[in-house]
């Protein structure tokens, strides 16, 4: 008997008539089937949020704090339910179906488990990264004192819907702290990924939580549409044609392509060869599906030298089985989309410009082959003449990355924008002008990976005052 994954309307679970099937990378069997819900359906239950929020509200934030941590450990060790009729997942299971149906290699998929894990047992310290530092009682009375002035925050959601992704399942942990915010959750689950959403939904009601504080709502683009639109807050995974409709509306979140960067300041570039490792971490980690994975390489000298050692370095990561722990390169789920990915490179360097410095190093293997029954894309590093080539800040779904030369005068006016900066410098004087800069998100300084993660800091955007609002609030004496 194969999982049916139902739709939780709000903890209750829903079986359609419209059902998919889910089936693995290397087989036709299906694995799974999973319930479809239209837009109707999902506008239905919203007019019910009210609910969901008031079972939240009979929690404090600690207690609720508490609950996100058993969580955290059930979702990382005990069997739970994998959909509605009697089949269950432990761990390992979890691991290898989700591998079997995205392409991650076992050792990825374990290592965004335990991110998740990371995340929801430590919100304590990721709350005060996110209110700086406030009580938690704020969540439960709206005012303390600081510094005796009265500090207010109410809620400005009363749901956050979250279209996610099929490729990262550890961006789960991004939507996981609004629930001790005690703001419920709407999620729509990535095609090849309903596994992660639908045992962290488990693991919460199993420690404790609320089951009508969770919605998941396998749908269509109509339907991950209404729940963006309709929650007061939403938060969207995506490419950029994915995220772009929705840029405009101040109430959604879009998560799209990072084009994170590598620069190596002045002070720095004569000791590239130390910095070789940092920087190979940064395009490389997570297969480099991660939006904090660079995708550029910015240098003032030695544009040559630095991308043929990255180049050697990488090719070093080559197709495994996805049951070697040693793995560190994703298939592809789509076939379709390492072809797409594949022939834009292929564009670009026909463009003139740019050098695959990676090609060599293959001994005439493409770049996209097919092993071990999944579709793989060999790590590229691109050498271009300039920042404005088309393969020079150009972020694909594995490892690759355009180097270019350029002054470190002329590097803040041509990065664009960039969800994280490793500016590789101790120039305290070019580390301020790095600070105003409106182009960055997060910015590393030092020898520090792209992807580094700093857990208190939030990783893109701040969920507390996406969900929350201050409001200005005056007492007379005696009240």
């Amino acid at each position: 008997m194969i999982p049916h994954f139902p739709a939780l309307r709000l903890g209750k679970a829903y079986e359609s008539l419209d059902k998919t099937e889910l089936t693995p990378l290397h087989s036709e069997e299906p694995i799974a089937q999973i319930s479809q819900v239209n837009s109707g359906i999902i506008r239905r239950d919203y007019r019910k949020i009210g609910e969901a929020a008031a079972a939240l509200e009979q929690f404090t934030t600690d207690q609720l704090i508490e609950i996100s941590a058993n969580a955290g450990r059930i979702f990382m060790n005990e069997t739970l339910p994998v959909g509605d009729n009697g089949a269950t997942q432990t761990p390992e299971e979890y691991i290898s179906t989700l591998s079997s149906t995205t392409g991650l290699p076992y050792s990825l998929c374990r290592f965004n488990l335990q991110k998740i894990e990371h995340v929801i047992t430590n919100l304590s310290t990721i709350l005060k990264g996110l209110t700086r530092g406030l009580p938690t009682k704020i969540f439960d009375e709206h005012i303390i004192q600081v510094d005796g002035i009265d500090v207010c925050y109410f809620p400005a959601a009363d749901s956050v819907g979250t279209v996610l992704p099929s490729n990262a399942p550890a961006v789960n942990s991004l939507w996981a702290p609004a629930i001790a915010m005690k703001v419920p959750v709407i999620l729509k689950p990535g095609r090849e990924d309903p596994w992660t959403p639908f045992r962290l939904i488990q693991a919460y009601i199993t420690a404790g939580a609320p089951a009508e504080a969770f919605g998941f709502y396998p749908t269509d683009h109509e339907g991950s549409d209404t729940i963006l639109n309709t929650c007061s807050r939403g938060i969207v995974f995506g490419g950029d044609d994915t995220v772009s409709k929705y840029a405009s509306n101040p109430n959604i979140s879009c998560h799209g392509t990072g084009r994170s960067k590598v620069l190596i300041g002045e002070d720095m570039v004569e000791k590239w060869p130390e910095l070789i490792d940092a920087i190979v971490t940064s395009i490389s980690a997570n297969s480099g599906r991660s939006c904090i994975c660079a995708s550029t390489v910015i240098t003032p000298r030695y544009g040559d030298e630095i991308a043929q050692v990255l180049a050697e370095k990488l090719a070093e990561i080559q197709p495994l089985s996805p049951e070697d722990e040693n793995a560190r390169l994703s298939g592809f789920a789509n076939p379709a989309m390492a072809e797409w990915i594949d022939s834009k490179v292929e564009e670009g360097l026909s463009e003139g410009g740019a050098r695959d410095f990676s090609a060599p190093l293959r001994g005439g293997t493409p770049r996209k082959t097919e092993q071990f029954g999944q579709n793989f894309l060999h790590p590229t590093i691109v050498r271009c003449e300039n920042i404005e080539h088309p393969l020079a800040r150009t972020e694909f779904l594995f490892p690759y990355a355009g180097v270019v030369e350029m002054s470190q005068d002329e590097m803040l006016k041509n990065i664009g924008p960039s969800l994280v900066i490793s500016a590789i410098t101790e120039n305290r004087d070019w580390i301020g002008q790095l600070l105003r800069s409106k182009n960055i998100d997060r910015l590393n300084t030092g020898i520090m990976p792209t992807c580094h993660v700093q857990w208190e800091q939030p990783h893109e955007g701040n969920l507390f005052e996406f969900l929350y609002h201050r409001r200005a609030i005056q007492r007379a004496i005696g009240n």
